[in-house]
């Protein structure tokens, strides 16, 4: 948000008794109106800010504050700052909004109820320990786009070792397999008690967040009685029309 001077930019000045005074905002193109009261309510947060003398803020042409961001959830936002009535649905999108306007009771509010509760004490801690993983989500998109030409599907090899001991066995189990080793990604490992399972699914959940169409199969590898065989692999499949 810009910080024109309100008297140049044609703001909305501010009347003297200004705890009671209306405030109109233009979110995204969508218009809201409050007082500035609810918009000062948590002093350190962007809204506050947007009251700051001179305003923080943009004026659209009808001298309303305008906020560039899409105003979908602000309503929802805006109900917590008059009643401390958290929403029903939309969970991840209203704290994303508020996060934006560091609003940190409703951060809070949010993170504690079970949509988001599950998403951030349990499945990302999880994810935290294990190695490159949002970097490794990254890549299998890359490849799957990079093979898409003229197909239906691509499908990646994933391998995954979940414990030290498996890392051990990583060159030989690579050596064995009956594919392009080069685009193979690997995961893990990991110290969490969280299963092989456990981590597929978080894959295939964020990878299918980014709109993709994905599924998830094992590998397998044909058995030789003089060799020993594998289970780490999984083949990743995007399909694409």
């Amino acid at each position: 948000m810009s910080l024109p001077d309100y008297k140049s930019s044609g703001m909305q000045a501010l009347p003297a008794d200004t705890h009671s005074a209306v405030v109109h905002l233009n979110v995204g193109g969508q218009l809201f109106s409050t007082s500035v009261s609810t918009l000062r309510k948590h002093p350190d947060s962007k809204l506050a800010e947007l009251l700051s003398r001179p305003p923080k803020a943009r004026a659209d042409v009808q001298g309303r504050y305008f906020i560039d961001r899409d105003g979908a959830h602000f309503g929802a936002v805006l109900e917590f700052l008059r009643s401390d009535r958290l929403p029903t649905e939309n969970i991840q999108e209203v704290h994303r909004e508020a996060v934006f306007y560091n609003i940190q009771p409703l951060i809070k509010r949010l993170e504690e109820t079970p949509q988001l509760f599950g998403e951030l004490v349990g499945r990302q801690q999880f994810l935290s320990r294990v190695p490159h993983y949002k970097e490794n989500i990254e890549v299998l998109i890359r490849i799957a786009r990079a093979e898409a030409i003229a197909t239906r599907c691509s499908t990646i090899m994933i391998c995954v070792l979940q414990t030290e001991e498996e890392l051990g066995f990583y060159d030989n189990a690579i050596s064995s397999l009956e594919a392009d080793k080069e685009s193979v990604v690997t995961f893990g490992p990991w110290k969490a008690s969280l299963s092989v399972r456990d981590l597929l699914d978080c894959v295939k959940m964020d990878i299918e967040s980014r709109g993709y169409r994905v599924s998830v199969q094992p590998h397998v590898v044909e058995k030789n009685f003089l060799s020993r065989s594998y289970d780490f692999f999984h083949k990743l499949t995007f399909t694409w029309w």
